[in-house]
């Protein structure tokens, strides 16, 4: 959402587009912003084109509540996946690594049964 602000345009045109975007809407978005000419939204609209397929449907997953869509509780996340093999003394090998980072994932979604 940064860099759509860059776009020079209307204000209701990016408000509509953030709109669009928060829904998972890439192609409807690039549609939108096709009528505008401007380097920062050729830029943007490059920027869409190349990680289309990361986008997801915030609206959906903050709706549904089915998990934290905020980019620190994401970072927060990733970073205790990732101290799970980095345990001290611990010694893993190679091809049991992603089973203890499955483990973990199934622990933190609170899909783990004991």
């Amino acid at each position: 959402m940064e860099n759509l602000h860059k776009v020079e345009t209307t204000p209701e045109r990016l408000a509509q587009a953030e709109t669009l975007l928060w829904q998972g809407q890439v192609e409807a978005t690039l549609t939108l912003l096709a009528g505008c000419s401007t380097p920062q939204a050729q830029h943007f609209g490059a920027y869409l084109e190349r990680h289309r397929e990361r986008l997801v449907n915030y609206e959906y997953y903050h709706t549904a509540q089915l998990c934290s869509i905020g980019s620190g509780a994401v970072e927060s996340t990733v970073k205790q996946i990732d101290r799970r093999p980095q345990i001290s003394g611990a010694q893993w090998k190679q091809d049991n690594v992603p089973q203890v980072l499955a483990h973990r994932c199934a622990y933190l979604n609170g899909s783990l049964r004991l």
